[in-house]
Parts: structure tokens; sequence; C-alpha cells
């Protein structure tokens, strides 16, 4: 058999993790239809089919389940072989929103471990104000943030996808009305914090902040045990947390825009970071 196209193995271990041809295509920086050719052609080569295509899902196939860690293995030994030539190694200072970092951030990790293990990632979580802020300090050479509706456009900013902020707690959570809401939020200054308070001040309902977080998991845990309700993006919130926003009247939130800000011009740490992007909301 002749040997294998790496670009294809790529493409299909891409749409493997990804579970989406036109997330792997944006990270190849390519068409979806490219990327749909490299896998008719490997699976040609292989005569297997890999992937199971429906309209709305991308799926491993039994020999597609088969064939991923072995592809995996073949691409780090690729990679590798190329770091042992590469000489200086090579660092990438990321910052990421805590309102953008999924459940997924593990699996993210290891995807770009794989893509690219020479290289060292310093990852900084926190609000998307104070990464801009060090990014335009350039003690972050890429952040990827959260834009609300009412804020300015930034130049240079990529957009990468938008999603709804919605009103999450526990199903077992209850308010009683004619009470203060009780809110559980992130410590400002915090846009999502904001958004929250001003749609409630908006809409007329009172409300006490009965929790403040570090950190977005800290808000989750306290959702989770009954103390408050929260606006938050559900991709990032534990999945037991249920959408309780017209059960109890809240009014609505705004829509959150996700940007990459960006100076790597480095071509495989630029690759790498296309890769995350790429993967971030891929639930």
């Amino acid at each position: 058999m002749k040997p294998l196209d790496l670009d294809a193995v790529r493409a299909f271990v891409l749409v493997a993790e990804l579970r989406s041809f036109t997330r792997a295509a944006d990270a190849l920086d390519t068409t979806q239809s490219a990327v749909s050719l490299k896998l008719k052609r490997l699976e040609a080569h292989l005569g297997r089919q890999l992937l199971e295509r429906t309209p709305r899902v991308v799926r491993l196939s039994p020999d597609g389940r088969a064939f991923l860690g072995a592809a995996r293995e073949l691409l780090g030994a690729h990679e590798r072989a190329l770091g042992t030539l590469a000489g200086e190694s090579r660092r990438l200072s990321l910052g990421l929103s805590e309102h953008v970092a999924d459940a997924q951030l593990a699996r993210q990790l290891a995807l770009l471990r794989d893509h690219d293990p020479g290289l060292v990632i310093a990852l900084h979580l926190g609000l998307s104000a104070q990464l801009l802020a060090q990014f335009d300090e350039r003690r972050l050479d890429a952040v990827i943030v959260r834009q609300e509706a009412d804020e300015a456009p930034r130049g240079g900013a990529r957009p990468l996808f938008d999603e709804p902020l919605v009103w999450l707690a526990s199903p077992e959570w209850q308010w009683e009305p004619g009470t203060p809401l009780p809110l559980a939020l992130l410590a400002g200054p915090c846009a999502v914090r904001a958004a929250a308070i001003s749609a409630l001040d908006a809409a007329g309902i009172a409300w006490q902040e009965v929790f403040v977080g570090g950190g977005v998991a800290a808000v989750g845990a306290a959702l989770e045990a009954g103390l408050a309700v929260s606006a938050l993006a559900p991709r990032i919130a534990p999945r037991a947390l249920v959408d309780v926003g017209a059960k109890h009247g809240l009014p609505p939130l705004p829509v959150s825009r996700v940007t990459l800000h960006s100076r790597v011009r480095e071509p495989r740490s630029a690759a790498t970071l296309q890769l995350l992007a790429s993967s971030l909301g891929a639930v």
C-alpha cells in the first residue's frame, strides 16, 4: 500500500475531534469542500469508511474509531521528528476568558499537544477586560475573549462565534416572587455581570447578590448547590443547570460575541492557535 497522505490524516483527526467539517476547515485555513475531498481520498486509499455523515452530525464509523488512535500517533511522530530539527523551542502566551473556556478544555489542550508537541503554551484564565489590557501591554501573544453587545468593536479582532447568555439555575431552585432575586456573579469588573444587572434593573426586578465567585467554576458550583441564579452561556456551565428565565419571567439577555486577538506570526504556532479557536464551542 502507498504511504498515507499526512494532510489527509490530519484532516481526518480534526474532523473527528471537532465533530465538524466546517470547524476542521477553519483550523486548517481551507474550505469545507477541500476537507471533504481529503477524507474521501483517504477512505478510498484505505478501502474503509471512516466517517458516518448525516446532515447534522458527523460520527466515526467502527473503522474510523479503530483508526483514530493510530492516526494520532502518526501525526505525533511526524511533529516530534520536525521538532528535533527545529532548534529553539517555541512559546505561546495565551489569555482565555473565564466566560469562553468550557468543560472541554482538557480535551482541547490534549488536541493541541498532539498537533504541536513542541509548543509550550502559557495559558492565563481571566476576565476579558483584564486579558485585553495585558494583550495591549504585550504581556500576552493572543487572547480569546467575549465582547458584549454594547461594547464598541476593537480593531484587529477576529469574530469566532456568537452565543446567547441565559438565566441558569439548579432544576430544584425556587424563587418566591416579590422577594429580591438571589444572584451568583463573578466579581467586577465583569461585562457579563454588568449585562445581567442592567437587564434586571431595566425590567424593574429587585435583586441581591448572595454569592461572588472568583471564576466561572465557583459560580457554577453555587448554582448547582441551589444558592442562586446567574447569567451564563450554557456551553460553559455545568450540564445539570437549566434555563429558568421563561419560568420566572426574567428579562432576555444580550448575545455575546467571542473574538480572537493575536499578534502571533510564526506559522506553526499560528496554526495551533487557530486549532484552539476552532475547537471552542465544539460540544
